[in-house]
């Protein structure tokens, strides 16, 4: 597989807990002062919330944003192929693993998205917009964590929210033991870059978030190795306590419409 694709285990369009480092961190990855950038907010079904925070959170930047709904082509018709070729990043967003890749398939989106990133656009993802690129992951979509099948461009696995989310954590453990592609837990606000389909760049944007290397071991158990990472913090944080309770009332209410992570 040719080009970059940035995956990470969780990250907001808010201004909480390294989220903003992150954003800056992804706009310096284009290479380009003001990137063109186009979310995919598939996986939560569109959600007008997610499209406005993510047009702040980036549009705020310089950046020049725009947003792709599958679910409201009928009435919103775009070149979906043209307009993704003229991106520099495409951001996919999180939601439901499961309903991203049965949406995305009759669509031809995963075929389109490759094409893109041997043309140079680079792929971020969080969540389930981070799982859905590699063999398989563990998706809540069910309402409990479960294996899923992904797309397949990158080798191996991806747990998201691993130690925010333990149940999960502890599926993917069994699940690896069981013989599931070894890969990576993931921390909200860590991330992943792959370039070419190999590991080029470990980060974590908070305090105590980490990646782990996650391979079966003896008796059928699974085995965590921590994976250096880079710290992408700014020296200060321009965070306001207005500005936090703020964000934190608009993630919550994202969060409660959403309903389904990963």
């Amino acid at each position: 597989m040719k080009g970059r694709i940035l995956v990470m285990g969780g990250h907001e369009f808010d201004r909480l807990d390294g989220n903003e480092a992150i954003v800056d961190h992804v706009i310096s990855l284009t290479g380009k002062e003001t990137p063109s950038i186009c979310l995919l907010p598939t996986a939560s079904g569109d959600p007008e919330d997610q499209i406005s925070r993510f047009r702040r959170s980036f549009g705020s930047r310089g950046c020049q944003v725009s947003d792709i709904s599958l679910f409201r082509l009928g009435a919103n018709p775009i070149d979906v192929s043209a307009h993704l070729m003229k991106q520099d990043a495409i951001y996919v967003g999180g939601g439901s693993l499961v309903n991203l890749v049965a949406v995305w398939r009759p669509h031809g989106i995963a075929e389109l998205i490759e094409e893109c990133l041997e043309r140079g656009v680079m792929v971020v993802g969080q969540s389930a917009g981070a799982m859905c690129w590699f063999e398989a992951g563990i998706t809540s979509s069910t309402g409990r964590p479960e294996p899923a099948e992904g797309l397949g461009l990158l080798k191996g696995s991806l747990c998201v929210h691993y130690h925010r989310d333990p149940d999960r954590r502890v599926r993917y453990l069994a699940e690896v033991g069981r013989g599931m592609p070894p890969g990576y837990g993931a921390d909200d606000q860590t991330g992943l870059l792959f370039t070419d389909g190999e590991l080029s760049e470990v980060f974590s944007a908070r305090e105590g978030a980490a990646v782990w290397k996650v391979a079966p071991g003896a008796a059928g158990e699974a085995v965590e190795e921590p994976v250096e990472a880079i710290d992408i913090r700014p020296a200060s944080s321009p965070v306001t306590p207005g500005d936090a309770v703020d964000d934190f009332r608009a993630l919550n209410t994202w969060r409660q419409s959403a309903g389904l992570r990963g």
